[in-house]
């Protein structure tokens, strides 16, 4: 295969950039390394651990279940996790290398010129200097020792096990492990997460579109009743925001930025609900995190076994030792995205000898060069700049470097020595509500909504992680504009330390956070989180869909004689009616009044099929597959034009579904004629499912998950599946974002969950996508905390 080609591939699925496949011939000699026996990949087969293995740290085994589940024993924590690493050593190596590569900004060393943007991108934030600060703190410290114990069981298992698949296929060697390199992963996620450019999106569109129009299109606060906190007050209206920007970002500028984001349907839902609602009288958490849709999942799932009290099993990232979302022997608990605002733009006055003025001051900016080491090119320089905020991005990959009026001051909350790896150590071992609270106060990024239940019947939320409070002039402000760095317009408090250790002085306080201790029933899917909160919070939440779904089903069922179960935890988990329809249909209907009946050469009438169609996004369904086929058409019949007129990139994202729902119908937007603006998308509907093949929602609705090296035998199959990005079974197709893992934790033994995929990463390991059927048509298997007969690994003293 040209290696070129398989460069390209790696990065596709890694940063989202679609690459062109590669030729028959290519593909011929591709698929001759796998002759058996003799091709130059064959070696990689039969990696799954088994046998004696040394340990530094004592006796463990590991016992694998029929879902290659890891089941680890050990009378020793840190004999423990020493077998957990050998684990994901074993299984996930290769995933854990790319994103440390990703992270800290390597990838171009093998994979060539195609990743140098994002290496310079990652270079200039320095997401490598703020985990060698974490770990820093986390040294020495109990967390640390059982970091360094698992990060010796990675090694042990690259040392011991055969080389993982794709370093053969791109022919360079993997790099060993360290403490830094799971903080970096943590790091990851944390961006992931909270890392956006919403500020710059927002103040390139109200240079071009104007104020009262950016507040229209991307409100702070939507309108609508369903907060996660209910009892607050009732619906808020969205809010005004007259933010004035120090300045206005190039339009490039936020295109580059904006390919470092995650996609748009990162999100999730959770739900707790009390004993007082359900038929066992103890509660239950629901939890199904919306993240990308990978090969292999981003999530790893196993179940350690240690010294009492530790008996956790969930998920973990691979590269991290530690469950994420789980149970142990008292308590349960899950997590989803806040959206709170971790991260500001500064601009600074510069003198042009290296300095920029910080309010009285003229301080020197830090500054290093560094080489991105190009494999098959030419290396690239880059600078590595730091301020008072933090980060300093300074150039663009093709090294020329911006103007000075546009270096853009990042500060984020992950830039600094975090204690989050340290809470969710304890948070495995945590022995009910009091103790789960202790460790969560400690979990300092990302910002997230933690649900939890114990054994003895207690429920909670609460938001995790930092939340500035921004200052100008001594006076709090909202983090929506880009602020003047040299003025000192929004600092942040003195417990932000960029790249060094981290307090909560001048973050808002855990009590002041929206929170609830022992609610009867509560959830969550990225909703705003309360009408009247004490501090700001967010520059946006995620529109109410499946929150208002996800409540009127718990209402309903709270109201009736029938108490909830496991079982109806997981009914509403996958179910697939799309509130949208409600909100589009009058649309529709004005629509089918206004346009010619379609279907000549179709087969059927798009108008009749979404018209008379239940709103269920199922694979069955002609009228889901026309809904969703409009619904996106609407969107750019409505928008593009003008921004398009008004100067906008085109990757800009375009307004939420509840924004475009709940404009009027007369609106400027639509020129006056919301109706014909639904005509043309639904003949632009008609004619492209004319020239399609699709029959019904399934045939476009499928799985897309993609190998990082997206090669067709390494991608798992593109089954057809039920949801949408409305529904509370989130599946976003085209994006590949949805439910990354299903879980309902009960405490009568019926806890169940589901991967969409399989626990290993290994291609030759029959627990490669085992899981992926059961996710796509909805089903479960146990999660059970309970150790399977039979042992497959043996840990013994010895040097490891």
């Amino acid at each position: 295969m040209n290696e070129e080609t398989t460069r390209r591939a790696v990065l596709s699925a890694v940063l989202g950039a679609g690459v062109g496949g590669m030729a028959l011939t290519e593909a011929r000699s591709y698929l001759r390394r796998f002759a058996p026996n003799s091709g130059t990949v064959w070696g990689a087969a039969n990696r799954n651990a088994a046998g004696t293995v040394e340990s530094p740290y004592g006796q463990a085994t590991v016992s694998y279940d029929d879902d290659h589940v890891p089941h680890v024993e050990a009378d020793d924590e840190r004999a423990a996790y020493f077998a957990v690493g050998y684990c994901h050593g074993a299984d996930r190596f290769f995933q854990m290398d790319l994103y440390r590569r990703l992270m800290e900004g390597t990838l171009s060393a093998v994979v060539g010129d195609v990743a140098v943007d994002s290496d310079v991108f990652h270079r200039q934030l320095d997401f490598a200097g703020a985990a060698e600060a974490t770990w820093e703190r986390a040294e020495g410290t109990a967390t640390g020792d059982v970091v360094e114990a698992y990060v010796d069981g990675v090694n042990h298992a690259m040392e011991r096990e055969s080389k993982p698949l794709e370093y053969r296929l791109l022919s360079f060697e993997p790099r060993e492990w360290t403490p830094t390199a799971s903080l970096l992963i943590s790091k990851q996620i944390s961006w992931g997460l909270t890392g956006r450019f919403t500020t710059l999106r927002r103040a390139l569109a109200r240079d071009r579109l104007g104020s009262e129009a950016t507040e229209e299109l991307y409100p702070r606060i939507m309108d609508h009743d369903v907060p996660i906190i209910r009892d607050s007050g009732g619906s808020t209206a969205a809010t005004t925001d007259a933010a004035t920007d120090a300045s206005t970002p190039e339009a490039a500028m936020v295109s580059w930025l904006e390919s470092f984001e995650s996609d748009p349907g990162i999100g999730s839902n959770s739900w707790v609900l009390s004993g007082e609602h359900t038929a066992s009288g103890d509660p239950i958490v629901a939890n199904d995190p919306h993240l990308n849709l990978t090969v292999p999942p981003v999530w790893y799932e196993q179940h350690v076994v240690g010294p009492d009290p530790l008996d956790v099993r969930g998920v973990c990232f691979p590269g991290v030792p530690f469950v994420i979302i789980g149970q142990n022997h008292a308590g349960a608990w899950g997590f989803t995205n806040t959206g709170a605002d971790v991260i500001d733009f500064y601009t600074y006055e510069t003198t042009g000898d290296g300095s920029y003025r910080y309010g009285d001051e003229t301080r020197e900016f830090d500054s290093r060069a560094e080489t991105v080491e190009v494999s098959g090119g030419e290396d690239v320089e880059v600078t590595v700049k730091r301020s008072v905020h933090g980060a300093v991005l300074t150039q663009y990959p093709d090294g020329d470097e911006f103007e000075a009026a546009e270096e853009l001051g990042v500060a984020w909350t992950g830039l600094s020595a975090t204690r989050t790896v340290e809470a969710v150590h304890e948070l495995n071992v945590a022995g009910g509500m009091a103790e789960a609270e202790a460790a969560i106060r400690k979990f300092d990024e990302p910002t997230q909504n933690f649900v939890y239940a114990d054994a003895d019947g207690n429920t909670y939320y609460w938001v995790t992680g930092q939340i500035p409070i921004r200052t100008t002039d001594g006076e709090a402000v909202q983090g929506t504009r880009v602020f003047d760095g040299s003025a000192r317009e929004g600092d942040w408090g003195p417990g932000y330390t960029p790249f060094g250790e981290s307090s909560w002085e001048g973050f808002v306080p855990y009590e002041e956070k929206p929170g609830v201790r022992n609610p009867e029933y509560l959830a969550t899917a990225n909703q705003r989180l309360t009408d009247d909160p004490e501090h700001y919070i967010s520059e946006g939440y995620a529109p109410p869909f499946r929150g208002g779904r996800i409540y009127d089903r718990l209402d309903e069922r709270a109201a009736s004689d029938e108490p909830m179960d496991a079982a109806f935890a997981r009914d509403v988990q996958l179910d697939v009616v799309d509130p949208r329809y409600e909100l589009f249909r009058p649309a529709i209907e004005a629509a089918r009044g206004r346009g010619d009946t379609l279907g000549q050469g179709l087969g059927y009438d798009p108008y009749t099929a979404v018209l008379d169609w239940d709103g269920r996004m199922e694979p069955d369904s002609v009228g889901a597959l026309v809904f969703e086929r409009w619904i996106r058409l609407f969107r750019e019949e409505t928008f593009d034009a003008a921004f398009e007129d008004a100067g906008l990139p085109d990757d800009l994202p375009k307004p939420n579904d509840h924004v475009l729902g709940t404009l009027p119908s007369d609106s400027e937007w639509f020129d006056g004629d919301r109706a014909a603006v639904a005509v043309r998308a639904m003949e632009r509907t008609f004619e492209e499912l004319r020239d399609e093949s699709w029959d019904d929602y399934g045939d476009w609705n499928r799985v897309r998950f993609e190998h990082p090296f997206d090669q067709p035998f390494l991608n798992y199959d593109r089954l057809r599946t039920s949801g949408s990005p409305g529904t509370v079974r989130n599946f976003h197709s085209e994006a590949s974002t949805g439910a990354s893992w299903r879980m309902v934790a009960t405490f009568d033994g019926e806890s169940r969950a589901i991967l969409p995929g399989g626990n290993s990463g290994d291609y030759f390991s029959a627990h490669y996508d085992d899981q992926l059927r059961q996710w796509a048509e909805g089903e479960y298997k146990p999660m059970a905390r309970t150790v399977p007969d039979g042992v497959d690994v043996t840990f013994e003293e010895g040097d490891g």
